[in-house]
């Protein structure tokens, strides 16, 4: 996964199999997690799988966007979701899929247009949202959260 904000990336390092980004808050380069407040972008399977199950842990609600970069409302919703991302950091976690880089879970959550943007709270899907409505996302994101203004 890649955990995206300006300030926080230093350097990319590969295990052979996948590219990933090493994220440092400290001039002597110390290596940290991704913050609260960032989309968090899954590039495979396996490691989609993992932070799927620690978000779990989270007991937070879990927004899923699943996109493509050839669609241009998803271009359109990026920003809106990210600072969505911002102003519920306390009680949502923010992924983003790319369909086509994993279309296996895109299927698992019967993704048939894009931007479609599904909502996880207590492991179990509450909502799903269909196309670039941002006051009907923030509206899904509130009704699940209860956080009425972050």
């Amino acid at each position: 996964c890649s955990f995206f904000t300006e300030r926080n990336v230093r350097k990319k390092k590969s295990d052979r199999k996948n590219w990933y980004f090493v994220f440092s808050d400290s001039e002597e380069g110390e290596e940290m997690a991704a913050e609260e407040g960032q989309v968090i972008g899954c590039h495979t399977n396996d490691v989609w799988t993992v932070q799927l199950g620690k978000a779990k842990e989270s007991n937070k609600l879990i927004v899923i966007d699943f996109t493509a970069s050839w669609c241009p409302p998803c271009r359109m919703i990026a920003p809106v979701f990210a600072e969505l991302a911002k102003k519920f950091m306390s009680s949502a976690i923010f992924f983003k899929v790319d369909v086509d880089e994993l279309q296996s879970v895109a299927q698992e959550f019967a993704v048939e247009a894009m931007p479609t943007f599904v909502f996880i709270k207590d492991g179990n899907v509450v909502d799903k949202l269909v196309g670039a409505r941002k006051e009907d996302l923030h509206a899904t994101i509130v009704k699940h959260t209860g956080v009425a203004t972050a």
